[in-house]
């Protein structure tokens, strides 16, 4: 059973923050991993943040790939993170896109960002608490999404994710538990 003691909660786009944007990949073999991108998970684990990721994926709206292509990429990102110790509570994607070629995925809709939807569902379903949560993606688009949803956006640092959700929670400075692998 779900704790349900709100705490606070990072947001992080997919393509750009944990793997390189590679342009709309959809299968294991075109992931490549953010350098740190499981040390910042695992260390949002440890310092007791939900972690989310939030991801727009036209490629399903102009056919390059369908969303079982979408939800086995994450679950297989997700098992390959908790090899290393680093869970994602939970995931977010639009298949949307208003310019789409495929019908079925032509609209707007409040889950493609800059719209706040996918954030704003995660916080219905889970206990998040506002104070201390943050998004981390690498388009303004996200940012402006966190902003409609009321929670400060950051782009991601070039100098590190690892770093930069060192920051964010207020670390001063890592400890050793916070990065040692469990």
């Amino acid at each position: 059973m779900q704790d349900r003691t709100p705490r606070p909660a990072a947001f992080l786009d997919r393509d750009g923050v944990l793997n390189v944007d590679s342009g709309y990949p959809h299968r294991p073999d075109q992931i490549i991993w953010i350098d740190g991108a499981a040390d910042a998970v695992r260390l949002l684990n440890r310092r007791g943040y939900h972690v989310f990721v939030v991801t727009n994926q036209s490629g399903v709206a102009r056919g390059f790939y369908d969303e079982d292509a979408v939800t086995s990429l994450h679950r297989w990102m997700a098992a390959r993170l908790a090899e290393q110790g680093a869970l994602i509570d939970d995931w977010r994607y639009c298949p949307y896109h208003a310019d789409a070629p495929l019908p079925r995925y032509r609209r707007q809709s409040d889950w493609r960002k800059p719209a706040p939807g996918m954030i704003l569902d995660l916080m219905r379903h889970w206990p998040v608490r506002l104070q201390g949560s943050f998004l981390i993606g690498d388009q303004d688009s996200d940012l402006v999404a966190a902003k409609a949803a009321g929670l400060p956006g950051h782009l991601i640092d070039p100098a590190g994710l690892l770093a930069q959700v060192d920051r964010l929670t207020g670390g001063a400075a890592m400890s050793a538990t916070d990065t040692e692998q469990p």
